[in-house]
């Protein structure tokens, strides 16, 4: 399957209408991210179930603003709208491979419990927000 070309137009609808999404922020001039593109495209070719896509962070830097991405080539892991997984840096295969194995065999109901333990935890304590 080819890569999908995310822009701040497209990148609600591609993240919400897919259960998993494979997210490279990359720009042309960026070696690393020259030199992961293949591993990335051949890993798009592998998990067909699995939607693959790349944003240019020259051509959305708003969309790679909102995300705080400061260091290319950036992964993200979306699966049913839930970030799994953000870290900079070009992956070898293998490790590319273990990361989208991961995601696939979280259990989402529990993802999504532990995300709001942990919001409520940050809403309790301290001074109640100022009118």
């Amino acid at each position: 399957m080819a890569t999908v070309e995310l822009t701040k137009e497209n990148f609600d609808e591609v993240i919400s209408g897919n259960d998993m999404v494979v997210v490279d922020f990359w720009a042309s001039w960026c070696q690393p991210c020259r030199s992961f593109a293949p591993v990335f495209e051949a890993a798009s070719e592998q998990h067909e179930d699995v939607v693959f896509a790349k944003v240019n962070v020259d051509e959305q830097r708003e969309l790679a603003g909102w995300f705080q991405i400061r260091s290319i080539p950036t992964l993200m892991v979306f699966r049913e709208q839930v970030i799994l997984y953000a870290q900079p840096g070009a992956l070898p295969a293998s490790a590319l491979d273990e990361i989208i194995a991961q995601a696939k065999a979280l259990d989402m109901d529990e993802v999504r419990r532990e995300i709001e333990a942990q919001q409520a935890q940050q809403g309790q304590g301290g001074e109640p927000p100022q009118a």
